[in-house]
């Protein structure tokens, strides 16, 4: 199966229709008035398309096992067809629009089953997905033109004593997103980083280092103050994000923020812990600047 352990959890939502076509009224008014032998057609398929969606990751083998907090299960006649909605809901990493396209074929084929015996020509049509929500087409964000300064603080790197790859992954996933990004490397000093934080055009600085607990440490404390605006749910969302990958993360001191107009952000120095903070905020992130473009135009 696709790794998803990168993903952060979001609401997911999937409609999925499928269509049932019988040959004649008299089928139709059989199940109006629940006449069909083998019983209430209707809530037999019902019942058999809440088992399809549970069911799905057992018979789709690349589809990952997911709590399915919601499906909910209309039907629609239209003359001789029945028109069947399966709504499904989920709060996950990963979409339900297979599980929403295969309950509604269980209630098609349960439908078909049930009505061979009273009706020889009954078919089943289109099975499609018709809308789905939740992942990163509902949350899109505007990245274009945006530019980056990451801020790698090191003493030891800065000596030429080590080699950085915190600062070059997070360069690297900027790049992903669209986002023109250089870097640079400080010793871990806070009058370095006030200068960087003074001295920068870019859209957002993003330091990685000096946000642990160590005597040296002092990004932190040296932003802050500097800060016109802390994004307290965006530390929190970091945080979160890394002790559920870690127990160590509970140790991290990431800050976010807004000066001048400009996001400010502090990640770990560790490439695995800048990795995470990236995976757990952005793209989402970048919708800051809309935020605060639309406050520009008040």
């Amino acid at each position: 199966m696709v790794d998803i352990t990168h993903k952060i959890t979001t609401l997911r939502q999937a409609t999925a229709i499928a269509v049932v076509r019988t040959s004649s009224e008299e089928t139709i008014k059989a199940i109006r008035e629940n006449r069909v032998p083998k019983g209430n057609v209707f809530e037999m398929a019902k019942a058999a398309g809440l088992l399809g969606v549970k069911k799905t990751p057992e018979l789709l083998p690349d589809c990952h096992p997911l709590p399915i907090e919601y499906t909910g299960i209309d039907y629609e006649i239209d003359g001789l067809e029945i028109q069947i909605s399966v709504t499904v809901k989920t709060i996950y990493k990963t979409g339900v629009e297979v599980e929403a396209m295969h309950g509604a074929s269980i209630v098609a084929l349960t439908m078909y089953d049930m009505l061979k015996p009273i009706d020889k020509n009954v078919e089943i049509g289109t099975i499609k997905l018709q809308n789905k929500k939740g992942g990163k087409s509902s949350f899109k964000v505007k990245t274009e033109g945006l530019t980056a300064r990451v801020v790698v603080c090191s003493d030891t790197i800065s000596k030429g004593e080590g080699e950085d790859k915190a600062g070059k992954t997070i360069v690297s996933k900027l790049e992903t997103l669209g986002v023109k990004a250089e870097k640079i490397i400080i010793p871990d000093e806070a009058d370095e980083i006030k200068s960087v934080l003074n001295g920068s055009d870019e859209d957002m600085i993003i330091f990685t280092g000096g946000t642990g607990v160590g005597p040296r440490d002092v990004t932190p404390e040296t932003i802050q103050p500097m800060l016109d605006l802390q994004l307290k749910g965006v530390e929190e969302q970091m945080r979160s994000y890394g002790q559920q990958r870690m127990p160590y993360a509970m140790l991290s001191r990431s800050v976010a923020g807004i000066k001048n107009g400009k996001m400010v952000l502090a990640f770990p120095g560790s490439t695995n812990g800048a990795a995470e903070c990236m995976d757990a905020i952005f793209p989402h992130v970048l919708h800051v600047f809309k935020v605060l473009e639309g406050k520009r135009h008040d």
